[in-house]
């Protein structure tokens, strides 16, 4: 299998560099600049790219703004998704793919109708079968296939949550059936009819499954994070904080606009890392 590309987005003075912008819009607008420089989406002279690049998506509200600019820069003709590969985090357990609550409606509606991404080359994990662990593995199975992930995408929930990977999650698990936490059902109530009508488990990429993205990039905006964010960055690794895992990473980037950086203790030494990386 042929080999992936490893260059970074910056060469860190640590694992976890962390990129503080002043609002949520500046913190799409770094993102898409920084996958697009990282994963070469930018459209060559024949109008695609010739390697093909795999892809790792999230759904809910902090990635939309990544997403509509990607859709602004395709339709500028500035870049293509042609020869890219899909693999998304998670879906519910039980949810039809056309169910207007199901992710593979939220990636179609947010992103996939409006870039060029070939429908064979997206996936999203299948729960609406009867052997929930069978499809979870052969999802594993498919992204090894595709010879791993270069780029994953992440937010973050109050939690601590990357993926559907609760707290307590195997810090090497792969991608596997898991069960929501109340506090994620919760927090996920407001796209169903009530609590009651959200789905108890999900099929999710595990920990491990994440940890062998080539590169990661985790965008997190709002007070609502900020806590989660001092705990993942500065607190112990620990299952009880899944994304804290992110500290082992060779190559993770944490994007926050200034609120949900607000109670990171080590704030100004993180802006001056990053300050002086960029100068080198």
């Amino acid at each position: 299998m042929e080999s992936k590309p490893s260059s970074l987005f910056i060469f860190a003075e640590e694992p976890v560099r962390i990129v503080v912008c002043e609002s949520p819009e500046q913190v799409a607008k770094a993102a898409a600049q920084e996958s697009i420089e990282y994963l070469g989406l930018a459209c060559s002279g024949s109008g695609q790219k010739v390697e093909p690049i795999v892809l790792g998506l999230a759904t809910g509200s902090t990635p939309l703004g990544l997403y509509e600019q990607w859709i602004e820069r395709y339709r500028a003709g500035e870049i293509s998704f042609r020869n890219a590969v899909s693999f998304n985090l998670d879906e519910y357990c039980g949810v039809a793919p056309d169910d207007v609550r199901s992710y593979h409606y939220f990636m179609q509606e947010n992103l996939f109708k409006h870039v060029d991404f070939l429908p064979q080359n997206t996936h999203i994990p299948k729960t609406d079968c009867s052997d929930l662990p069978a499809s979870a593995e052969a999802y594993e199975i498919a992204i090894n296939q595709a010879g791993g992930i270069d780029l994953q995408i992440l937010g973050i929930g109050t939690e601590g949550h990357i993926g559907f990977n609760e707290l307590g999650s195997s810090l090497s698990s792969a991608t596997r059936v898991k069960t929501l936490t109340a506090k994620t059902r919760q927090d996920n109530a407001r796209f169903f009819e009530s609590l009651e009508h959200v789905p108890r488990m999900a099929i999710t990429m595990g920990l491990g499954t994440i940890m062998n993205a080539r590169a990661i990039l985790l965008l997190a905006t709002g007070l609502h994070k900020a806590q989660t964010i001092r705990d993942t960055v500065e607190g112990p690794v620990t299952a009880m904080v899944p994304a804290s895992i992110l500290q082992f990473h060779p190559n993770a980037t944490i994007l926050l606009d200034q609120a949900a950086a607000s109670k990171l203790a080590h704030l100004d030494y993180y802006l001056d890392s990053e300050r002086n990386q960029r100068s080198l």
